[in-house]
């Protein structure tokens, strides 16, 4: 069968054209551009730019380096900013094989390291990266491989970054799979950008979105409109905060973000598992939304968050107020607010902030009010304001038969009514004070002192407890046939004082009998000598007290 002179034709100029691709190469010595490359790069970003052996491939239309080598900022560090063993630049063909014409159209970096360092003033090293490019390029009025600075692509590809800061604040952090894709990119307008990385606890981030046009003072100020996508983020792992804080989540975060190159705006949502907030906490089960809106002003390193709630249970308590950034520390002034919310729904959040129940006891019904200010260092906060609780019931703990001296109330044993709880609470690293507590139980009485709670969580706590003389523990003494003398009567309700020690989760409640036989032993004397034929009454402050 005779062949198609069609089908003859293109075989040939196949073969032609692998032949060109195989000799091209040997008529163009590549290392020939590597000066002008190096120097236009160098020139483009204002760094030392240093690149391995050149080499030609017609296949993929690029030049190829062995490596490639961009340096630091002198004052951040004598190592490189960016190593890469290999980086293919795509450059146009036809000019650079017949006329010898350097023209680039692409930059591919292969598994490069990148060097990120932040200093106590909020400066990266990469904030001087391309300063002045733009004036440079109109004051040359030459030729160069890269006119305007503009590329048609940038990519690195399966790339680490290693962060870390000035001075040394801990371990540096590396990010590793980081793959970054520009179009357009120019330091004189925006381009679009995609970028995806494996944080440190296996988060794994995903950027969409355009930057520019650089800012000629400080890259780190350049304008961005992005979506951000962060999935498994752990906050601690990932060097966000300190494990000492005790902030810890496995959290998913969906968020957007706007910078102008002066402010800065991100509003977002985070699902957050295993959520814990102090250090004396505990992970809790429910998962927690949080929604945020902060805006950031990228000079004054400072910033506002307008609304930041944390909801559960269909309710939310929310946090507004400002934060300062003084070298590598935040300094918040929050509002907290949580007005009536409903104890049901919140009760699930209380082991995240530390507050800890008897052991097999939890609150039924009712509400929680709490105003507290969030001063100090994030990393070390002081938590300060009056807290209520109204109308619950300590489900699993009958307060009455805890009190060490004091006669239980028969059929409590279901739980506790509590009327009202209220005190001014102050918490920070070095342990909880609660001042102005006031309770009230119906069963009991009512209860007023101050307190205080240890980093290790152990209760010392001095109380006065005023015992209802109409019903409860003092009730039924009075009831039973009316034989309380006016003197116990008097000293139930004047107060009995009790000590509470241990553990929120199994506390230690003694009332102080003897001060109270003490402080009444005038009046109990009295009506024993005048007597009218009643049951004596200091029996009967023993039934009174007797456990």
């Amino acid at each position: 069968m005779k062949k198609h002179p069609l089908i003859s034709i293109l075989a040939g100029v196949a073969v032609l054209l692998l032949i060109a691709a195989l000799v091209i190469p040997l008529f163009i010595n590549a290392n020939t551009f590597r000066a002008t490359l190096e120097t236009q790069l160098s020139s483009a970003l204002g760094r030392k730019v240093t690149l391995g052996n050149l080499s030609f491939s017609v296949f993929s239309g690029s030049l190829v380096a062995d490596n490639i080598s961009i340096a630091d900022d002198p004052a951040f560090s004598s190592k490189p900013f960016l190593q890469a063993r290999s980086l293919h630049i795509g450059v146009e063909v036809g000019p650079l094989v017949f006329h010898r014409r350097l023209l680039v159209t692409s930059f591919v970096a292969d598994a490069p390291s990148i060097n990120l360092v932040h200093d106590a003033k909020g400066t990266w090293n990469f904030s001087s990266i391309g300063r002045n490019a733009a004036s440079r390029t109109q004051e040359s009025g030459q030729e160069t491989a890269l006119p305007n600075f503009t590329v048609g692509e940038m990519k690195v590809v399966n790339g680490t970054a290693v962060v870390s800061e000035l001075p040394l604040a801990g371990p540096p952090l590396t990010y590793s799979k980081l793959n970054l894709t520009v179009k357009q990119f120019s330091f004189a307008k925006s381009f679009p950008f995609v970028l995806s990385a494996t944080l440190p606890g296996s988060g794994l981030l995903d950027v969409k979105g355009t930057a520019g046009p650089v800012d000629q003072k400080d890259a780190s100020e350049t304008p961005l409109n992005a979506g951000i996508s962060l999935k498994h983020f752990d906050p601690a792992a990932a060097g966000v905060v300190q494990a000492s804080q005790g902030i810890s989540m496995l959290a998913d975060i969906s968020a957007q973000v706007t910078s102008n190159g002066q402010s800065l705006t991100s509003k977002g949502t985070v699902q957050a598992a295993k959520l814990q907030l102090v250090s004396n906490g505990s992970p809790i089960a429910t998962p927690v939304e949080i929604t945020y809106t902060v805006n950031h002003n990228l000079d004054a390193r400072s910033g506002q968050i307008n609304d930041l709630a944390v909801s559960t249970g269909g309710v939310a308590v929310h946090v507004n107020g400002t934060y300062t950034m003084t070298g590598q520390q935040i300094n918040l002034a929050l509002h907290l607010a949580a007005p009536n919310l409903p104890i049901d729904s919140v009760e699930a959040l209380l082991p995240a902030v530390g507050v800890r129940l008897p052991s097999g006891s939890r609150l039924q019904g009712g509400t929680l009010t709490a105003n507290l200010a969030i001063t100090g260092p994030a990393s070390a906060p002081t938590i300060d304001g009056p807290v209520q609780v109204d109308n619950t019931r300590l489900a699993g703990f009958d307060l009455s038969s805890k009190i060490g001296g004091l006669k239980p109330v028969a059929g409590s044993q279901g739980g506790t009514a509590i009327q009202t709880v209220r005190a001014n609470v102050n918490s920070s690293p070095a342990g909880t004070r609660v001042d102005n507590l006031y309770t009230s139980i119906p069963v009991l009485g009512t209860a007023t002192g101050s307190g205080t709670v240890s980093p290790q969580g152990a209760l010392n706590f001095q109380v006065l407890a005023k015992l209802n003389t109409t019903s409860g523990v003092a009730g039924q003494v009075v009831g039973a046939g009316g034989f309380l003398g006016q003197a116990v009567n008097t000293a139930a309700a004047n107060g009995i004082p009790v000590h509470i020690t241990g553990t929120a989760s199994n506390p230690v409640i003694q009332a102080d009998l003897s001060k109270v036989l003490q402080k009444n032993a005038g009046n109990i004397l009295k009506q024993q000598i005048l007597g009218n034929g009643k049951a004596n009454p200091a029996d009967t402050l023993n039934k009174l007290l007797h456990h």
